[in-house]
């Protein structure tokens, strides 16, 4: 059945990832935790913590199935109830802060033959924005959606530059990167396999892409005051989890498992008040390149 080998193939990519993870940092080790969920099916959660660079670090597999909740269906607009979600979702917060935060989720959901889809994307949020690693980072990333279609690359990237955007900021999470939803083949013109094999070659570009990105920056020195502004950064990250992520929404509406959904948040963040960073400074340059339309390629 296809649903089987969607979630087959993550499980492998979760597999891949891990291992490049952990040998690419050199001293963490993933710990596997098992859990089933109380309406159907369960995942493998998998979290680094205290590595050499990754100081917490998720990278979680999921297949759930049941009854959908009354609040999605109203979203998703649908009668029917008995659903199929499967995904892989990854978060990395080092502890280098010229080292950046990187997200990925690739996931599938079905309800019948008629309703389903594939979503997904990478993002990065730099604590400091270099802007060598973010044309490295949209360059891979567009080639990468070009073996699939070259229509993909800037939908999706302006996709995510208006959904990973804080609002009552009024600013963007970080560089943005590739967000789709709703996939299927009558909005792409490929079949349910493209589309399954587009998501798997979006999986299996992250471990090359952060890997790079790690070994470019985890040798540089930092002061204290970089630190600082890592803490502070950080704090923007949970905002915009915890307000407007809608994975983190959807799992905790369909009675998900607390701890995976909220993997994604760092172990220590700030929230200094009003912090104003001079406007000859590297934070305040970072800051003038936190913004949506910038053409990274």
């Amino acid at each position: 059945m296809f649903k089987e080998e969607v979630a087959e193939k993550y499980q492998q990519i979760q597999d891949e990832i891990c291992r490049g993870l952990e040998i690419a940092d050199g001293k963490g080790k993933f710990e596997e935790e098992l859990w089933e969920r109380e309406g159907g099916g369960g995942g493998r959660t998998r979290i680094m913590q205290n590595g050499a660079i990754i100081e917490k670090g998720g990278v979680n597999f999921s297949a759930v199935y049941g009854k959908l909740p009354e609040a999605i269906k109203k979203a998703f607009n649908v009668e029917e109830e008995d659903f199929f979600a499967t995904g892989v979702s990854i978060v990395i917060h080092p502890n280098h802060p010229l080292v950046p935060i990187i997200h990925m989720n690739i996931r599938y959901f079905e309800l019948n033959e008629e309703t389903r889809w594939f979503g997904g994307g990478i993002d990065l949020t730099p604590h400091y924005v270099f802007e060598n690693d973010a044309r490295f980072f949209h360059h891979k990333l567009k080639l990468a959606c070009n073996e699939h279609s070259e229509s993909f690359y800037p939908k999706f990237k302006a996709h995510a530059d208006d959904y990973f955007y804080i609002k009552h900021r009024n600013e963007t999470r970080g560089i943005g990167g590739i967000f789709y939803d709703r996939l299927k083949p009558e909005n792409t013109d490929l079949s349910w396999q493209q589309i399954l094999d587009f998501s798997v070659t979006i999986g299996q570009s992250f471990l090359p892409i952060y890997t790079e990105l790690m070994e470019r920056n985890r040798d540089k020195e930092f002061s204290e005051l970089q630190k600082q502004w890592q803490y502070q950064r950080r704090s923007r990250y949970v905002e915009f989890n915890l307000v407007y992520d809608s994975g983190t929404k959807f799992g905790l509406e369909t009675n998900g498992r607390i701890e995976s959904i909220l993997m994604s948040l760092p172990p220590q963040a700030n929230w200094g008040y009003n912090v104003q960073p001079g406007m000859d400074s590297e934070e305040y340059k970072t800051l003038q390149l936190l913004k949506k339309g910038i053409n990274w390629v």
